[in-house]
């Protein structure tokens, strides 16, 4: 399953790519990408624990960047 999300407020080109380190090392991700030029960030990762994925990933932006808000795209 891939979903697809907006990062409003990205604006830290490493912050990105330390969210994308991170969420990629979740259990059942199969591949995450952040592009900082566009901020959106697809997540690919098992059916069965998409929404545990897409809670931890939220804690992951908000620790990284606080100022951040993650939303559906």
């Amino acid at each position: 399953m891939k979903k697809t999300f907006k990062l409003e407020g990205l604006d830290c080109a490493n912050c990105a790519a330390k969210m994308e380190k991170a969420i990629n090392n979740l259990d059942g991700v199969s591949n995450a990408t952040v592009n900082f030029m566009t901020t959106k960030l697809v997540i690919e990762a098992d059916d069965d624990k998409m929404a545990e994925i897409i809670e931890a990933a939220k804690a992951i932006v908000k620790k990284t960047e606080p100022d951040v808000v993650m939303k559906k795209a």
